[in-house]
């Protein structure tokens, strides 16, 4: 297939407009389509298309009807199964395991996709082509790959590559993965030969592996004991974070019942031309047209731009190592501004770009000397080492041109920032809420016990009274002031009560937002669900204290300890902490005393 189309094709009529007999690629995904490349689906196709292969996508398809995941036939080449944007079990429940009523990624927020999508689909793709190579990938097989806590059901479950029949697993980003298994299958190899791949992981026969040479493997311990042991689960957390970086990364082994699951190293990042030419694909930025609905997930980032992947910021309730890397790798300023001039001659633009970033926006640009060469290291975090060159020059160099692009009015970073990055001089503060910070912005402190922080990976409380205090005097003599919206967390594994109570004081004393608190929810991969399950520090084996239960709802309601209904738990968690000097009606006070019935 030459050239790219308008839209990827979702029906046979439209593959034959544009001439295609077979898609040699057939993705299957749970999220509506919509060509952005902030949808995973719409990118990895239109990269596939840029590679010469022609691509079909079955989107949302009813699990239950044959026809629907027949209606694009069989490709030559290759399934591809994602559940979406989002994890199925994430985007399906609350932290409080109460199902949600609607789903932003389909059209009017419909509810569409099963639960476990990738395993559904791939269940059925398997049952109707048997003989079709199947590769799952996206956030939630990415994120599966060994045995992991899953907080749905409240239990250890297998690698998802040892339940699917699938016969090849894409994690993190997936472009080179998905051209180098479309290139070998059509050059003739079997899918059972893809075993090197970086990026992806496979399974081995029991048989087979036991003649395998081992010595070059980290063999982590298998699913029996991890589920029976915490100790054991905890190790084999430790032993393979280490292992997710592209040059230092070994190959990681873990034993399941029937079979074996191997992870290669993670993927080579892409250069910086490379990120501009997948960025720069003629992407519609809108729903396909056979939707008569909006798409709710569209419209907050249908103007955005990402200038960078990774995340050198090692927050413990994050899978992003697993999933993007530490290595940051930006785009060039050239590519982003053609970007939005594109985007500036959209009739449905407004002027606005939303949002100019990545996983946090002011990573862009940053570098060290040793990621090309060495990788990142082992025994320290990057966002602690004095050698990384933290300049802000180039985000800055960035931003002043986007502003000066004819029908551009606003250039926004609605991604947040990371503040403990943010130079000490006041000039880089300064320019963004000058020009890029609309009435408020978004920082995450998550918490201010020392404790807290420090289980969190977060930086200490004075780093942010530090940074608080340098906005706060920004904001001396505005007409119209802004307001810091702090990302808060409760409920996560080394927080107590008493934490709590010092985070709530701290909000009464500073006045500050508590629209942005999210309650701690374990998802796959991720240290914090390590501890959660284990109650253990996954690097040191130390016990760590767990809040489960009641307990995690009243350190949520301490959070919102201004709503009356949550005074009946604020109280309840006062008087655990032994801090019943806080109900009353002094000025210090949380929540008024409980009224007494009258006689």
């Amino acid at each position: 297939m030459t050239g790219q189309p308008e839209y990827l094709p979702m029906t046979v009529a439209e593959a034959e407009r544009l001439g295609i007999d077979q898609f040699d690629v057939v993705l299957i995904t749970g999220d509506a389509y919509v060509d952005h490349p902030s949808f995973g689906t719409a990118l990895l196709g239109r990269v596939l298309v840029n590679a010469g292969y022609s691509v079909g996508i079955i989107a949302q398809p009813d699990w239950k009807n044959d026809e629907d995941l027949r209606r694009l036939g069989e490709p030559r080449l290759f399934f591809s199964v994602s559940a979406g944007n989002v994890d199925s079990l994430v985007n399906a429940f609350t932290p409080n395991l109460k199902r949600r009523r609607s789903d932003v990624y389909s059209p009017a927020g419909r509810l569409l996709r099963p639960d476990r999508a990738t395993l559904v689909y791939t269940d059925r793709i398997h049952a109707l082509f048997p003989k079709t190579p199947i590769v799952i990938g996206g956030i939630e097989a990415s994120l599966r790959r060994f045995a992991h806590y899953d907080y749905w059901s409240d239990s250890v479950r297998q690698s998802i590559l040892a339940d699917a029949p699938a016969d090849l697993l894409v994690f993190g980003m997936g472009e080179r993965q998905v051209v180098a298994v479309a290139d070998r299958l059509a050059a003739g190899e079997t899918a059972r030969a893809l075993t090197d791949i970086p990026g992806t992981a496979y399974r081995v026969e029991k048989k087979t592996w036991r003649g395998i040479d081992q010595s070059g493997y980290v063999v982590i311990p298998g699913y029996p004991e991890v589920k029976e042991d915490r100790y054991a689960y905890a190790k084999a957390f430790a032993m393979h974070y280490t292992e997710q970086d592209p040059l230092r990364g070994r190959p990681v082994a873990q034993p399941h019942p029937k079979t074996v699951v191997v992870q290669n190293p993670p993927a080579m990042p892409l250069s910086s031309d490379e990120l501009d030419r997948v960025y720069e694909l003629p992407y519609t930025r809108r729903a396909h047209p056979s939707y008569s609905e909006p798409i709710p997930a569209l419209e907050p980032v249908r103007f955005s731009v990402v200038t960078h992947r990774g995340c050198f910021g090692a927050c413990s309730f994050c899978a992003l190592t697993h999933h993007q890397g530490r290595i940051i790798q930006s785009r060039s300023a050239d590519s982003v501004v053609r970007e939005v001039e594109r985007m500036a001659k959209m009739p449905e633009f407004t002027g606005v770009v939303q949002d100019v970033g990545g996983p946090t926006a002011n990573m862009y640009g940053i570098h060290c000397g040793r990621w090309e060469t060495a990788g990142t290291c082992s025994e320290r975090r990057c966002i602690d080492c004095p050698a990384l060159d933290r300049s802000h020059e180039e985000q800055v160099s960035l931003l002043r041109r986007l502003r000066e692009i004819p029908g551009v009015k606003r250039v926004f970073i609605a991604s947040g920032i990371r503040y403990d990055l943010i130079p000490g001089d006041e000039e880089y503060l300064a320019e963004i809420c000058a020009h890029h910070v609309s009435g408020h912005l978004k920082v995450a402190p998550e918490h201010v016990s020392e404790r807290v922080c420090a289980c969190m990976g977060k930086p200490p409380r004075k780093a942010f009274d530090a940074f608080r205090e340098r906005f706060e005097v920004l904001q001396e003599g505005k007409k119209k002031r802004q307001y810091l919206v702090p990302y808060l967390m409760s409920g996560h594994p080394g927080c107590r009560i008493t934490d709590m109570v010092e985070l709530a004081e701290y909000v009464r004393d500073t006045g500050l937002y508590t629209e942005q608190v999210q309650d701690f929810t374990p998802t796959p991969m991720s240290i914090s669900t390590t501890i959660y399950h284990t109650g253990l520090d996954p690097f040191t084996l130390e016990e760590v204290y767990v809040p489960r239960d009641r307990e995690k709802r009243v350190q949520r309601a301490l959070m919102h300890y201004r709503d009356p209904e949550n005074y009946g738990l604020v109280r309840e968690g006062l008087r655990a902490a032994g801090r019943g000097d806080l109900i009353g009606s002094a000025w210090k006070c949380l929540v008024p005393a409980k009224r007494k019935k009258r006689a």
